[in-house]
């Protein structure tokens, strides 16, 4: 997949499948009106969506008021759809987009796509409502169970921010404040809920836009000099310097400094599949087949390095232990991270507490650049870096010879590089069984990384919502699920064709949720019992599902199950049409269960 030449203009592309309301010519001004008018200011071209009565008067004040146009609403048939769309879209575009969830029930379904979010540390706006907080004006029943004194509550401890204004003029403030918060790093999401009385409460005169030019996220958290020359003179010094290069931003510029930093120092590099794309993993320099783990091979090269510079690695100290058990590691770590900034104490995706030589509080893009600045006035390394190592090797194809039988992942990955040879692709999710050898990674687009939260069900919304920001710049949308994750998440399918979001899923169909059935067999070999019995309670069979049918019953292509080696190429051919056509397809291909690094026979993850 080659790269582009500029970056596609995502957030112009125009919104399909509009539904164009009546025109109003009302004139009244009520507090969900300043609400809809806040969120237009914005520019945020769409608003996720499942309909709920307790955001009715917002519902009527985005279509009445500002004709269903930036934002549109994008109809969705669950609220954890809506929430992983808006993730997907951040994920793309680096900036937030706007999901609208219902009081209390809504919020519910939606709490595992706002911890995925949270937990992939990606901006998000999400509002919500509640009945009336003044006990008088609600009605029986119905306003008592979907009324809570803190709503918020529900998604606090993995929001960065949560608030109930209770007046037209709060919810400007609101609003401001939380885009703010949601686009300052470490970023994530932010929760407004909207009291439906004060929706419906009429606002004489109306309230003015605030400037929000004034209102700005603020600029990246900066390195100071002092850190700055300090590690460059431990970078400049070292003889096998190896830069580990997590959460970064999808900016081709930055892309191309990380590039320019790796080479300037001849320093390895180590990748990680959870996050998105941060260097060309065909590069000579990168140093061993990224994974969700470090693996045997980067944990040797962890090991050999004299100075590590850690760029928002997800779990550096996960990463160090692997390679050095209990000891203290013999090079220099220099950790440069804001996650701090996000650690409260409920959930732990803090990770381990890592011991280092040097911390220091700024973002990946600031530091790469101010380190290629100060090692410029270091002038020419004279150390010999990574001496007699010999480059990994590039991508190989599995075999398809005509004896083969059975169609593993790899075989899903080979075939679908062949096929789309000479387009410009985004992978916007990776099953599980996915590794760092199968996918060439040449550009920030080309990979997205992982759903965040390390469940299973957010990977057909958030897909979807990174199609929804790709539509329009030439890079087609690729989704590779499992079966599991698919079918958690199979009704985003409806919005994607509903929408006109062209996007290709390919499913690995392995009729299990694998990882698990991984985690019973080494638990039964463990206690010395039977791993034969690993199946029971994991197969998805007798009947089997058939997702084809599933997909066209939402007005997509389904294609499959493709059984056969031979059946493979010609199918996911076809299927690419359709999408080249600017449809939705999906395609289920019946895989062999797991796949591993070479030399392990571990659990992918501790999931569901």
């Amino acid at each position: 997949m080659k790269e582009r030449a500029a970056e596609p203009e995502i957030l112009r592309n125009e919104p399909e499948g509009l539904e164009a309301p009546v025109p109003s010519d009302d004139e009244g001004v009520w507090g969900s009106d300043v609400a809809a008018e806040m969120m237009r200011a914005l520019d945020i071209p769409y608003v996720a969506l499942n309909p709920g009565a307790s955001f009715r008067g917002l519902h009527d004040s985005l279509v009445n008021k500002l004709g269903n146009r930036r934002p549109q609403m994008l109809l969705c048939l669950h609220e954890e759809s809506a929430v992983a769309i808006a993730h997907g879209w951040a994920k793309v575009t680096g900036k937030p987009m706007m999901a609208i969830v219902h009081s209390n029930v809504g919020l519910m379904h939606a709490t595992m796509a706002v911890f995925n979010a949270w937990c992939d540390r990606m901006p998000l706006l999400l509002f919500g409502a509640t009945g009336p907080v003044d006990a008088a004006k609600r009605r029986p029943w119905i306003d008592w169970i979907h009324t809570s004194k803190d709503q918020g509550s529900l998604v606090r401890d993995y929001t960065k921010w949560d608030d109930q204004p209770m007046s037209p003029r709060a919810v400007q403030e609101s609003i401001l404040r939380a885009r703010q918060i949601v686009e300052t790093a470490p970023r994530g999401p932010a929760y407004i809920c909207l009291d439906v009385a004060m929706q419906e409460t009429r606002v004489d005169p109306p309230l003015p836009i605030p400037d929000l030019s004034r209102y700005a996220p603020p600029d990246p958290m900066e390195p100071g000099p002092q850190a700055l020359e300090e590690v460059a003179k431990l970078l400049h010094a070292a003889e096998r310097p190896l830069i580990l290069m997590g959460r970064v931003t999808r900016d081709t510029g930055a892309w191309d400094e990380r590039v320019a930093l790796a080479e300037r120092l001849g320093a390895l590099v180590l990748t990680d599949l959870k996050v998105g794309a941060a260097f060309p993993i065909e590069h000579p320099l990168h140093g061993a087949p990224a994974g969700s783990r470090i693996g045997k091979k980067g944990a040797q090269i962890l090991r050999d390095a004299d100075v590590v510079l850690s760029l928002e690695w997800r779990d550096l100290a996960g990463a160090l232990h692997t390679a050095y058990g209990d000891r203290t590691p013999s090079a220099k770590i220099i950790r440069v991270a804001v996650d701090q900034h996000s650690h409260r104490g409920w959930s732990m995706d803090y990770m381990g507490l890592p011991g280092v030589d040097r911390y220091i509080m700024a973002e990946p893009e600031p530091m790469v650049h101010g380190l290629l600045e100060a090692l410029d006035k270091l002038g020419p390394r004279e150390t010999k870096a990574w001496a007699g190592r010999k480059p990994e090797p590039g991508i190989s194809a599995p075999s398809f010879e005509s004896g083969d039988v059975t169609i593993t992942v790899p075989h899903v990955a080979a075939a679908l590089r062949k096929i789309l040879a000479g387009l410009e692709v985004c992978l916007t999710h990776p099953p599980l069984s996915w590794a760092g050898e199968l996918w060439p990674i040449a550009h920030p687009l080309d990979f997205l990384g992982a759903d965040g939260g390390g469940g299973i069900g957010g990977g057909p919304g958030q897909s979807i919502g990174a199609a929804l920001a790709l539509r329009g710049s030439g890079r087609l949308a690729l989704s590779v699920c499992g079966d599991g994750d698919f079918l958690m998440g199979v009704t985003a399918i409806w919005t994607a064709v509903h929408y006109k979001i062209p996007i290709l899923f390919v499913i690995c169909n392995n009729h299990a949720y694998y990882n698990d059935v991984l985690h019973q067999e080494h638990l039964a070999i463990e206690r010395g019992r039977p791993p034969e019995n690993k199946w029971i309670g994991q197969e998805m069979q007798g009947p089997e599902l058939d997702l084809p049918t599933l997909a066209r019953g939402q007005g997509a292509s389904g294609f499959g199950p493709v059984t056969a080696l031979a059946d493979l190429e010609k199918t996911l051919q076809d299927a690419l049409a359709v999408v080249q056509a600017g449809g939705v397809a999906v395609v289920d291909v019946r895989v062999a269960a797991g796949y591993q690094e070479k030399g392990t026979a571990e659990p992918a993850a501790i999931t569901r």
